[in-house]
């Protein structure tokens, strides 16, 4: 007989439809290598910036972060100065891989990390955008040290991160969100960025009535190359969850600045049950951020 849990039963099947799904979404996310990154996790004598008991840990240790950010880059990229860096400075059309890859990285230190690793990775940076200058298409210069544009990036990062969480990851109270938002503001904070709320719906009603918004010709070239990026074929149809998942999350008014479709009530029908099912699955294959796995052993025992 065929044992169940052993080496050729469904459960060593099971375990291995497992392992080559999370290994192949651990390559795509960290640009081939498979590995998380390495850096100082924080412990009971430095719990970092936020701590394995703060919201932030909770809502950063979900796969809704997949669909929140990928709605975080196309809100952002509706700031003409901010996308004007982009446009000119990044490396997202030559190297979209490695760049999801270093932005994982810089989240998972800024938010796992000790004090002084997450303090290198802000420095790291900061670094970065001194070289992040120059003059928008419309003629106005751009840098990306500027304060206000760091409170663009920082509040639309967060207000995404909340939206998918609270859609796709699991409930968090009015209180809880607040709570979230404070604590991501020690963040920005520390990037420079000066004009941060301190509740969720200030945060919503900040971006929501942002007067720079509007969608430039690098907007939309970006949010062309974001719908439908040079990902290997296999992986598409995943990431065509993603994307309409992350495009069902924006306002109306986002939507139409940037072009993108909306079919009323197919979202809802369509989209939210299949992104829903995606990021379980994706989950049960990943399992938890290896430090929130750490932490949860160290609890246990």
């Amino acid at each position: 007989m065929t044992d169940p849990g052993g080496t050729s039963g469904p459960g060593a099947v099971v375990a291995r439809v497992r392992g080559v799904l999370g290994d192949t979404v651990r390559r795509l996310l960290t640009a081939g290598s498979g590995e998380y990154p390495e850096f100082p996790i924080a412990d009971a004598e430095d719990p970092g910036l936020f701590g394995p008991d703060s919201v932030t840990w909770r809502v950063h240790s979900g796969r809704s972060m997949l669909v929140g950010g990928l709605r975080a880059l196309l809100v952002q990229s509706l700031h003409p100065l901010a996308m004007a860096g982009v446009a000119e400075h990044s490396s997202y059309r030559t190297d979209p891989l490695g760049r999801l890859a270093r932005t994982g990285r810089y989240v998972a230190t800024t938010t796992y990390g000790t004090t002084p690793a997450a303090e290198r990775s802000i420095a790291a940076v900061h670094a970065v955008h001194g070289r992040v200058h120059g003059v928008a298409d419309d003629g106005r210069p751009y840098d990306a040290r500027d304060p206000a544009l760091l409170s663009w990036v920082h509040n639309v990062e967060v207000e995404s991160f909340l939206v998918a969480y609270r859609t796709y990851g699991g409930g968090l109270s009015d209180d809880e969100a607040d709570r979230y938002v404070r604590e991501m503001r020690v963040l920005g904070l520390r990037l420079g960025a000066d004009d941060l709320p301190t509740r969720a719906a200030g945060l919503h009603e900040w971006v929501a009535s942002h007067r720079e918004v509007r969608a430039s010709a690098a907007a939309h070239d970006a949010v062309r190359f974001l719908m439908l990026p040079p990902l290997p074929v296999p992986i598409l149809p995943t990431y065509g969850v993603i994307a309409a998942a992350a495009v069902e999350l924006l306002s109306l008014r986002q939507r139409m600045l940037l072009r993108l479709p909306s079919v009323p009530g197919f979202e809802t029908l369509a989209v939210r049950p299949a992104a829903g099912a995606l990021l379980a699955l994706l989950g049960w294959a990943l399992g938890p951020p290896p430090p929130v796995a750490a932490w949860r052993a160290e609890a246990a025992g």
